[in-house]
């Protein structure tokens, strides 16, 4: 949850879902940076939308949602959904 050094994913959306809504381009990780890497990773930086009620809960609006701009190694792809015809026994 609270990975050491330097982080630009707030706690509050760590380990909840959003939408990639843009790639901004390739941009040094500020992480290594910070750190006096001398030569830092370059990662893809996206915008990720988070719906206000899959980071608060009931205490989100449906009507808010919040917008970060996040490096590649600070996400995760969702697992691609199955195809019950291809997993089932006896399938196709």
């Amino acid at each position: 949850m609270n990975p050491p050094g330097h982080n630009r994913l707030p706690t509050y959306a760590r380990g909840r879902r959003g939408v990639v809504e843009e790639v901004h381009g390739v941009f040094a990780l500020p992480d290594e940076v910070v750190r006096g890497v001398a030569r830092p990773r370059h990662e893809p930086v996206y915008a990720v939308r988070f719906e206000s009620r899959e980071l608060w809960g009931v205490d989100g609006s449906e009507r808010i949602a919040v917008s970060l701009d996040l490096w590649e190694s600070y996400l995760e792809a969702e697992p691609a959904p199955t195809d019950p015809v291809r997993s089932s026994p006896g399938g196709r």
